[in-house]
């Protein structure tokens, strides 16, 4: 029991350090992108910003609605912040450095993510806000709708691998990343994942512009950064992912032979891929509402489920030109 909870601990505190960071290095990198310099008063070029920011939130004064359905408002970012943190449990670091090596660790991921749509959903509604209500509502239709085409090229990945173990996606790589062979479907994915995320160009959710901040916008102080938290925490496990599925997770094919650095060089992949996410929120404006939904529905949907007809196609073929056992 104790060596189960150390691991646990051992998985969320560095995830915690690193969505703090995570805040700064966003705030630095938009600087740059707009010819400013950041945060770089708190501590040795702002490095303690982080802990400023944290100590502010948590000590704010907590302002609740009046007419807000209370236990549902204070389970929403809650809920929203497990949800983050519990699908990491399959994400494998390295060579059986994993919590859980699920069999079927790809459909525990699918119900995590599907699971969290139902924390915006309840903050939206419990605030009894007519604002929060139309984000949360975006928010869904948003999330479930890439949802759709995330599931069916991950169904492609698993099809090359046959199995629906996390850490035999990672193996299957050894020689070659599947981004490279399935490079439409990896930026599908990734596209997928920004909307996935309320990200830039896909923050509707969230559209100061029209929603005033969006679902989250009677929230304050400690329920605030609860939610802040759980977004930072599903940016860098979409990362994550996008590491496992389509970059080989730990594995670098030549380098690997010389100096097998399992861990570093999976953290190396998913800080390459957040630095692409900050990119792009300093660099795109946001799309309208019916065009985030046409991109799906009209291009990724039949695209994507193509891609699994295709792969299927190439699978069954060249197995049927294989000698029987």
């Amino acid at each position: 029991m104790v060596g189960i909870i150390i691991k646990i601990l051992a998985i969320i505190v560095p995830l915690l350090i690193s969505i703090a960071y995570f805040t700064l290095a966003e705030r630095k990198v938009l600087g740059y992108i707009q010819c400013r310099k950041g945060p770089n008063m708190v501590g040795v070029y702002g490095l303690l910003q982080p802990l400023a920011d944290g100590v502010k939130l948590f000590t704010k004064e907590m302002v609740v609605p009046n007419h807000a359905n209370i236990f549902i408002y204070f389970m929403a970012p809650i809920f929203s912040l497990m949800l983050a943190f519990i699908a990491w449990a399959v994400i494998p670091y390295g060579q059986g450095i994993v919590l859980s090596d699920l069999n079927v660790g790809i459909l525990y991921l699918f119900a995590v993510s599907s699971i969290s749509v139902y924390a915006i959903l309840m903050s939206g509604w419990a605030s009894n806000s007519k604002y929060a209500f139309l984000g949360a509502i975006r928010a869904a239709a948003q999330m479930i709708s890439y949802e759709v085409s995330i599931g069916l090229i991950i169904i492609s990945v698993v099809l090359c691998v046959g199995s629906l173990n996390v850490t035999d996606i990672v193996m299957a790589q050894s020689w070659v990343w599947f981004g490279l062979p399935m490079y439409p479907a990896a930026i599908m994915f990734f596209v997928s994942a920004l909307a996935e995320t309320n990200r830039v160009p896909f923050d509707l959710t969230e559209g100061e512009s029209e929603l005033v901040s969006g679902f989250n916008v009677e929230y304050s102080s400690m329920s605030f950064a609860l939610f802040f938290l759980a977004e930072y925490g599903h940016i860098i496990l979409m990362s994550a992912m996008i590491t496992i599925f389509f970059l080989g997770g730990w594995k670098v094919p030549i380098i690997e032979l010389l100096w097998k650095g399992n861990v570093l060089f999976f953290g190396i992949k998913t800080i390459l891929i957040v630095f692409v996410f900050i990119w792009i929120r300093g660099s795109l404006p946001r799309v309208r509402y019916d065009q985030l939904m046409i991109l799906l529905w009209k291009s990724y949907l039949p695209l994507s489920l193509g891609f699994v007809v295709f792969v299927s196609s190439i699978l069954i073929g060249f197995n049927g030109l294989s000698p029987p056992l």
